[in-house]
């Protein structure tokens, strides 16, 4: 009897242990055994102050002068025409992102059952507008107590003459304006308050009478939009004022952006409650994943024009909303802002944020493979250069759609860590592939090393591939109006 209590403790122990989510560092420890390596490059800091500072001088900003060639296959041979990019190239890239970088999403990713949950006539700005709570719903039978609801807010002009283009951001997913009860409504709403107070304490009755003005419950007074310090408007104003529609979605509902939630989301639930093996989808291929969940409701939507949904992000949902672009050609153009590197800028680039800074502290971000190259000791080193993909790859596997790449200044707090300039450079290298597919790229021909930041408020605004340096910060507020505009003309929208 004693041996069998015993052991049942310690299957109530071993139950327990598992219900238990790991910590971050826990997953990344667990990451490294599965790759056999002992131990990782620390990232550089972005204080330039401290002894382990992010490097800043262009002179060292470049130990590894090449970059995977764009045209030409792995075998070595040339990419000489439309035919052979997508029958051969391109798969051979979007495979070594998968495999190395961001991972891959498992055969067995939850299906996504959506459905709308609240619709309300509202307003942006002066515009009245339909805004739609819509959740995504997904279980496993074999998961009890794993679920997934992602969380979306889809709002589109009520007046529109038809489907209207529009852009998935992630965001929270609240609604821009609830619409509210009429004055009358708030006295009645009112009145049943203070008759249920009165009636759980009879002296507040002589309260009331003696402040006979006073409200529990009144209509707010009408509020003009706010402006941010540089004079624009939110994001949702902006985007509504120029004839588009646009979904906020909520990417932590799709996976939690922590290393400890690698047994949560739709990550955990694929895996079943279990961390996930070397080759298999971090974060931000999981947000990605979510934006094109997302589009599937969406491209059924009679509200929306289902061709000319565009995905946008910043900072590390900027890495996002490119992964999405890059891996869906359902998406018909991107705003990319202030991505940095596992965005738009070249890994290979010693400078500011590091492939040690995304393999280490946002391990959860990135395939268990990543780390590979920034292992200090193990069984399979490699450096960046090592790398069979870069951030012009990236770029290029979104061609010949349309890409605007968006940066704000360092002065005012897009910071240097996000290397500006090697973004650039990533966009003039993938330059050869949208003229390969009969798309214009920057124009600031191909070599990609003596690429130079045009004037801050100074676009490239002229082609399939787009850049503008705002004079603001971490954030592509300012150039969402602009943004509007060139992907009107680029998709061929008429109004």
């Amino acid at each position: 009897m004693r041996v069998w209590l015993a052991i049942g403790a310690l299957m109530v122990a071993g139950t327990a242990a598992l219900a238990q989510a790991p910590t971050s560092d826990q997953a990344r420890a667990d990451m490294m055994k599965r790759m056999r390596i002992t131990r990782l490059i620390p990232g550089p800091a972005a204080d330039p102050a401290a002894p382990n500072a992010a490097n800043y001088d262009e002179a060292r900003a470049n130990p590894y002068p090449s970059l995977p060639d764009a045209l030409t296959t792995t075998a070595g041979r040339p990419v000489r025409t439309p035919a052979d990019w997508w029958r051969v190239r391109r798969p051979e890239i979007a495979a070594a992102y998968a495999r190395e970088v961001y991972g891959e999403v498992p055969a067995n990713a939850p299906r996504i059952d959506w459905r709308v949950t609240i619709t309300d006539r509202e307003r942006v700005g002066f515009t009245p507008v339909i805004a739609r709570r819509v959740i995504g719903h997904a279980e496993a039978a074999d998961a009890p107590g794993l679920s997934v609801d992602i969380r979306m807010t889809v709002v589109t002009p009520a007046d529109a003459k038809g489907p209207v283009p529009l852009l998935v951001m992630y965001g929270r997913d609240d609604f821009p304006a609830p619409s509210q009860p009429s004055r009358a409504e708030f006295e009645r709403i009112d009145a049943a308050m203070k008759a249920a107070l009165i009636a759980q304490d009879a002296t507040l009755k002589a309260v009331f009478d003696a402040h006979p003005a006073f409200t529990l419950a009144q209509q707010p007074p009408f509020a003009f939009p706010q402006r941010d310090a540089q004079g624009d408007l939110p994001r949702p104003d902006q985007v509504i004022a120029a004839g588009w529609g646009y979904a906020m979605l909520d990417s932590e509902t799709i996976q939690p952006d922590d290393g400890a939630g690698l047994t949560r989301g739709v990550i955990g639930l694929a895996n079943r409650g279990q961390l996930r093996s070397p080759e298999q989808w971090g974060a931000l291929r999981a947000w990605a994943w979510g934006a094109s969940r997302a589009l599937d409701f969406l491209a059924a939507d009679p509200a929306v024009d289902g061709k000319r949904v565009g995905i946008e992000g910043v900072s590390r949902y900027g890495k996002a909303a490119l992964i999405a672009m890059a891996f869906d050609d359902r998406f018909a153009v991107a705003l990319v802002g202030s991505s940095g590197k596992g965005g738009t800028t070249l890994l290979r680039r010693n400078y500011g944020e590091a492939v040690a800074s995304l393999a280490g502290g946002q391990h959860h971000w990135m395939a268990g493979n990543f780390m590979r190259y920034a292992a200090a000791e193990g069984r399979d080193v490699r450096n960046p250069g090592d790398l069979p993909v870069d951030a012009h790859l990236l770029l290029a596997l979104c061609a010949p759609r349309p890409v605007f790449i968006s940066y704000g200044v360092p002065e005012a707090g897009d910071a240097h860590w996000l290397d500006h300039r090697g973004s650039l450079m990533a966009a003039v290298a993938a330059g050869r592939v949208y003229r390969l597919l009969g798309a214009r790229d920057l124009g600031l021909g191909d070599d990609w090393r003596a690429a130079t930041l045009p004037p801050v408020n100074t676009g490239l605004l002229e082609r399939a591939l787009a850049w503008r340096q705002h004079d603001g910060g971490h954030t592509d507020t300012p150039n969402l109006t602009i943004f509007a505009k060139w992907a009107d003309r680029q998709l061929g929208v008429v109004r």
